[in-house]
């Protein structure tokens, strides 16, 4: 017959083993990685929308998910090395912008990936179908470039009198070409001069707004891109400093000081890929879910900046803004 003594001892034995064991037995915390193609200052809004989103779908980052980043600082010859990285590290998703999907793509063919674009995703070629994008890739579209008509006709309202519009563009963009061409020809059909000025990189903007007040430019629209959102507030810095209304593709840009915008919201496009996330951990399969597109878009004005810049905004447009901020 065992002794109490030795029962006891051989039952905390098995108490003090029994956790071990259930811990060696839960699954592992699943890893998601995101390739940033900024840094944290210009992503830290992006990021709060993506984990709320997460949220939503049930994960808390530090009680049942882990969020690992890895930025590109604009870089983008670091981009290949970072998305190696991420897969070495066999996290359970990746996460990725329009620059940064093809680092993605080229890294992993297994590792789904959720996007999060501010283009036609299948016109970048991250995708061959909205519906059914196959394979390990998915994601989320806000949909810029093709606004910029819309973008021109707004500003051309707001500043009637200019005989010439610049354009900031940034000759890395996926599709540049289109870019341009989209705006060429809205440009024809409202009768308006355009000048584009090209930077890609930030010491050339002090030579591109120099360029666009010599030409006697009245107006700026700032192009799409990584790029351009990543230096939101340097752009507004100096559209303010010379004195220049300027358009921008999404809110964030009038948030810091920008005096236009139009565009869906980039936040709830990050908000709605931390759903999708949400749901490729739960099992669901990327290539079984179908791209989200942007269902609303919106005109911010900032009432402020036009009075600085001594513009009284048409109350056409004003009427027609889903947000003026004063």
């Amino acid at each position: 017959m065992m002794r109490r003594r030795e029962f006891i001892t051989v039952l905390g034995g098995a108490a003090a083993a029994w956790p071990l064991a259930v811990r060696a037995q839960q699954p592992a915390m699943p890893v998601v990685g995101i390739l940033d193609y900024s840094g944290p200052a210009e992503s830290s809004q992006r990021l709060a929308a993506f984990r709320h989103g997460l949220t939503e779908a049930g994960f808390v980052e530090g009680r049942n998910v882990t969020i690992v980043l890895r930025w590109a600082e604009n870089q983008p010859a670091r981009l290949p090395e970072l998305a190696a990285d991420l897969v070495r590290r066999e996290v359970a998703v990746i996460v990725t912008q329009n620059a940064t999907t093809p680092a993605a793509k080229a890294a992993t063919t297994s590792i789904p990936i959720v996007f999060v674009s501010g283009g036609d995703p299948v016109v970048a070629g991250l995708v061959s179908n909205l519906n059914r994008p196959g394979g390990n890739v998915t994601g989320v579209s806000y949909t810029t470039a093709p606004l910029n008509a819309k973008r021109l006709e707004l500003l051309h309202e707001l500043a009637p009198n200019a005989t010439l519009i610049a354009v900031l563009h940034d000759p890395n963009t996926p599709q540049p070409d289109a870019e341009l061409r989209e705006l060429e020809g809205a440009a024809y059909n409202i009768g308006q001069k355009l000048l584009i000025v090209k930077s890609a990189t930030e010491n050339e903007f002090a030579a591109a707004f120099s360029r666009i007040i010599e030409s006697g430019a009245g107006a700026l629209l700032v192009g799409t891109g990584a790029f351009f959102l990543s230096r939101r507030r340097q752009l507004v810095l100096l559209a303010a400093r010379h004195a220049i209304p300027a358009i921008y593709i999404l809110r964030s840009n009038v948030e810091v000081g920008g005096l236009m915008s139009y565009g869906s919201s980039d936040t709830d496009a990050y908000r709605r890929g931390g759903v999708y996330v949400g749901r490729i951990l739960k099992g669901a399969r990327p290539g079984d879910l179908p791209i989200e597109m942007p269902t609303k878009y919106e005109l911010v004005i900032n009432l402020a900046t036009a009075k600085a810049l001594g513009i009284t905004v048409p109350s056409t447009l004003l009427a027609r803004a889903d947000e003026v901020i004063e």
